[in-house]
């Protein structure tokens, strides 16, 4: 009978404390995305993070079946966060049945995550065209070559047709963006910052948006 490791002796400690987080150190109490930037600007300058645009989105289909997989934000701004995939991948498919979704960004080596609750909705067809011919042609190559969520019989007959794209659109530069690829704005109505502490008495500040705005509160641990 085989045996499995003792995981709950992993208690790894954080090798200092942490100055605790209160609503005295938020950067605004009545907008959120003004903490959220000042977070995100310290996770890119923060050498030990490779990609910190990078949030798992979490979505779920008519039956309620949920779904997780990590994607990049590629903007935000007040009205939400930008991601581009393929409409006919689980996610997209997903989020056609279900609007409602969740986003979870998490910098381990500041012991902060951002989880936020909010509705996504595709974005015009025309930014959707403007970000993709402005990616390098190898990538749009590779978005194109990948029906994406299909099954496939291997890797081999993806990377004979990038191939095939390479020599046809090569010296043009640029490929005809997929029909059924394009982009999401996730519209937040929830934000939740947490802070890991030494102790556990982690710190966790809400805001959620209601019709006079946004009501800032602190949750327990």
């Amino acid at each position: 009978m085989s045996t499995f490791p003792n995981l709950r002796d992993m208690n790894n400690k954080y090798k200092k404390p942490h100055e605790a987080f209160t609503v005295s150190h938020l950067a605004s109490r009545e907008d959120p995305f003004k903490q959220f930037e000042a977070w995100f600007d310290q996770a890119k300058a923060t050498k030990e993070i490779a990609e910190p645009r990078a949030f798992c989105l979490a979505t779920t289909d008519k039956n309620g079946t949920p779904s997780a997989r990590i994607v990049i934000m590629k903007e935000y701004s007040p009205e939400g966060l930008q991601f581009f995939t393929h409409y006919s991948s689980r996610k997209g498919k997903d989020l056609e049945e279900n609007s409602k979704a969740a986003v979870l960004f998490y910098w381990e080596v500041l012991r902060r995550q951002i989880r936020i609750e909010g509705t996504v909705h595709k974005l015009p067809l025309e930014e959707a065209e403007q970000y993709f011919k402005s990616r390098p042609l190898s990538i749009q190559i590779g978005t194109a070559a990948s029906d994406q969520s299909t099954i496939v019989p291997d890797r081999d007959c993806i990377i004979e047709k990038a191939k095939q794209l390479e020599n046809k659109y090569e010296e043009v530069g640029t490929i005809e963006r997929p029909p059924l690829w394009g982009g999401y704005l996730f519209v937040p109505n929830m934000f939740e910052f947490w802070q890991g502490q030494s102790d556990r008495v982690h710190d966790r500040i809400c805001f959620k948006r209601n019709e006079n705005g946004w009501q800032c509160f602190r949750l327990a641990p």
